[in-house]
């Protein structure tokens, strides 16, 4: 006889309840909403994947979870792994109405979106690592709980996957780095609230950027994003493709999006695209 511990196998966590797919598509999915489709999978490799290869064909607002990642992906091609339903493993479909060149914001847009929902939800500050890290403290330490990755899609549209853990515990980090809601001493790791609060933010801070035709500054993105960012008032260190380095001060994010560092020649550079790394603490 098999006991019932045996069959449910991996998914037996009771820390570690599944997802509540069908009350959690009746509180989103709404006739005037921005999500049009909510759907939840027990595993795949690649939230994103799985929803760049049908943007073509679906609206915009489709909404793709997964319990499991085995393929999850982070920025550079990093892997982006965690134990079975212990965060939120999520993508999006959106189709902007906005000036292309505008689509930059979307990370940063996800970014102020998510931390703003998960501190209501968890009751745990979050802050932004440019361009796409959500942090949070565990005990005096700063470590990355959240990471975002933006893909263009289809013909015209944008996959934006969030990995953010919820419920990692210290032995199963992937790096010492790494942080989760449940360390960060989290008032509740309630994925269901959790994910209602992230997807309900990223409505409100997107319908107001694409109301104000994806300007930064008129919609309160640019504003945000600038006093929830934990990057400015440090030393950093850019590391830029074609193995270029930049070394200095960021002090602000420009009206693009980028990252504007003062370099020790007393110019600035802007930065599109790069890996930062925090040298030290801010101001």
């Amino acid at each position: 006889m098999t006991s019932s511990q045996d069959s449910a196998g991996r998914w037996s966590d009771l820390d570690r309840p599944p997802l509540n797919a069908p009350a959690l598509r009746r509180a989103l999915v709404l006739p005037d909403g921005l999500w049009t489709s909510f759907d939840v999978v027990e595993s795949t490799g690649s939230t994103n994947s799985d929803l760049a290869a049908r943007a073509d064909e679906l609206p915009e607002g489709a909404v793709l979870v997964a319990e499991e990642q085995t393929h999850g992906r982070g920025r550079l091609d990093r892997d982006w792994v965690a134990p079975a339903r212990s965060g939120l493993f999520l993508s999006v479909l959106l189709k902007p109405a906005v000036p292309v060149h505008r689509w930059g914001w979307l990370p940063l847009l996800t970014g102020v979106a998510a931390a703003t929902g998960l501190a209501k939800a968890a009751g745990t500050d979050l802050s932004l690592k440019w361009p796409n890290d959500l942090l949070v403290r565990v005990g005096a330490e700063e470590r990355k709980t959240g990471g975002i990755l933006a893909e263009r899609a289809g013909a015209d549209g944008v996959v934006i996957g969030l990995g953010v853990n919820v419920t990692l515990r210290e032995d199963e980090l992937p790096v010492p780095a790494a942080g989760s809601l449940l360390l960060a001493d989290a008032v509740s790791t309630d994925r269901d609230t959790l994910l209602r609060a992230v997807l309900r933010s990223l409505e409100q801070w997107y319908e107001a950027w694409v109301r104000a035709d994806g300007d930064p500054a008129a919609s309160g993105l640019q504003d945000t994003y600038t006093a929830a960012c934990a990057t400015l008032g440090r030393r950093v260190r850019a590391d830029l493709p074609g193995e270029r380095m930049l070394e200095g001060d960021a002090v602000a994010v420009d009206g693009d999006g980028r990252l504007v560092v003062a370099t020790e020649g007393g110019g600035t550079e802007a930065v599109a695209a790069g890996d930062i790394v925090h040298l030290r603490a801010a101001d």
